[in-house]
């Protein structure tokens, strides 16, 4: 499922990393960068999703403001796990949540999206 994201993130014109100090996805495109974290399916992705956004918050570096965005990334049956985070909390700490499906297709969720 990361390599499915990293596709799309390259195919939107980001330069893409994996595993940077402990973080699955680190992009820039132009002077945006990106710090994401991805669950793939499991048994229990309520949990994993939960455990996703503590490791994202922790493995982001300092370094906030304009252009630093965070990706939360999961499959489709993630969705609703991931946007158990309230939308404003969302937008207040800079995060979207990529849902990635079976065939390959990312779609962007941002605040107002529930």
């Amino acid at each position: 499922m990361v390599g499915q994201f990293e596709r799309w993130l390259v195919a939107e014109g980001w330069q893409v990393h994996r595993e940077v100090d402990y973080c699955d996805v680190v992009a820039h495109r132009g002077a945006e960068r990106l710090f994401a974290e991805a669950k793939g399916r499991t048994a229990s992705i309520g949990l994993d999703v939960d455990t996703l956004y503590g490791q994202l918050l922790r493995r982001v570096p300092t370094v906030a403001g304009a252009g630093v965005r965070l990706g939360v990334v999961v499959p489709t049956e993630g969705r609703t796990a991931a946007l158990r985070v309230a939308g404003e909390v969302r937008r207040l700490l800079g995060i979207t949540v990529y849902v990635v499906g079976e065939s390959g297709g990312v779609t962007p969720l941002g605040p107002e999206d529930s």
